[in-house]
């Protein structure tokens, strides 16, 4: 199991230096006066395990410990897309890493799906000053959806996860990491439910059907948008956004079927919240409570199980 640093004894090798020793040691008098810049990228990282530790590392420590996503001599392609998600899960990574119990490896790999200049620019500006060694790859895909006019978004990113998955395995590795969170999470609940006629959720890892041997996992699983905007806002760091000129295209029409309705599920949720605090683990916690006696029909595996095929047998018993 992966432990939060708090938890280790002080004389164990990898305990967190910030927690420990640097803190404790005697500052000479020269240090006292001529106090040093703390490289940025310093700062951050300390404010993912202290300022941050309740709303970003333990629900981060949780889900890896509580669905298993690392194991034992992984290799992990951590998937930056240039966004705020997907650059705090590489900067909490790195943390896992140097100070887990795990020995596993670490990859960060950028895709250029035909990003312009200014936002790949920025993706590797904003790596250098998190201290992220990125590996940037090139695609073709806006290229590729320029012309489909039907769920352009959903395309493009069944597109992205073929390319991030094959550049992967290419560099040895046996797992992706995402930045999908929390709000993700349940929003996807929702829009099974409302325009999907289906309960589904968005799993926290799973194994890939068409690159064997590979899983994806999503270590912010338990994270929530919010802490992860503080978090950007407190460092007053800028990420880019989708960075698609299909977004750019829809942000006022509003045709882009998947991302708007998305949002609607944003401002549903957002809504809750003024309702009630319980309302969005309410429904996360929905489809970890599902009890199947009560389901009309439930599919497994691609097939379809009716409550009337053991009704009778269940009246007997």
């Amino acid at each position: 199991m992966i432990e939060e640093t708090t938890q280790r004894k002080s004389n164990q090798k990898r305990e967190l230096c910030t927690e420990s020793e640097t803190d404790k040691r005697e500052v000479p008098q020269a240090e006292m006066t001529r106090p040093k810049q703390i490289p940025q990228h310093v700062e951050i990282e300390r404010s993912i395990i202290k300022r941050y530790r309740k709303s970003i590392w333990k629900p981060f420590v949780r889900a890896l410990n509580e669905y298993e996503l690392i194991k034992e001599g992984d290799r992990i392609a951590v998937c930056i897309s240039g966004g705020k998600d997907s650059m705090l899960l590489a900067k909490c990574m790195q943390e896992i890493k140097k100070h887990g119990k795990m020995e596993f490896d670490l990859r960060f790999i950028v895709m250029d799906p035909g990003y312009n200049k200014q936002n790949r620019e920025r993706i590797e500006e904003n790596a250098a000053v998190l201290n992220i060694p990125i590996h940037i790859f090139e695609s073709r895909i806006f290229s590729a959806v320029e012309d489909i006019t039907d769920s352009p978004c959903y395309l493009c990113a069944r597109m992205r996860r073929g390319y991030l998955y094959k550049e992967a395995q290419r560099l040895g590795c046996n797992k992706i990491a995402l930045g999908h969170h929390f709000d993700d999470v349940i929003e996807t609940i929702l829009m099974g439910m409302l325009y999907g006629a289906q309960m589904q959720t968005m799993m926290p890892k799973l194994h890939s059907t068409n690159h064997p041997g590979m899983e994806l996992i999503r270590p912010l699983y338990l994270v929530k948008e919010e802490a992860i905007i503080k978090w950007a806002q407190f460092h007053e760091l800028e990420f880019i956004q989708c960075a698609c000129r299909f977004t750019e295209m829809y942000t006022d029409t509003k045709n882009a079927n998947g991302e708007s309705k998305r949002e609607e599920m944003k401002e549903l949720i957002a809504h809750f919240r003024e309702i009630s605090d319980h309302i969005e683990g309410n429904i996360f916690k929905s489809v970890e409570n599902v009890n199947l006696n009560t389901l009309i029909s439930y599919k497994k595996d691609g097939i379809t199980h009716h409550f009337l095929e053991d009704y009778d047998d269940r009246g007997n018993r």
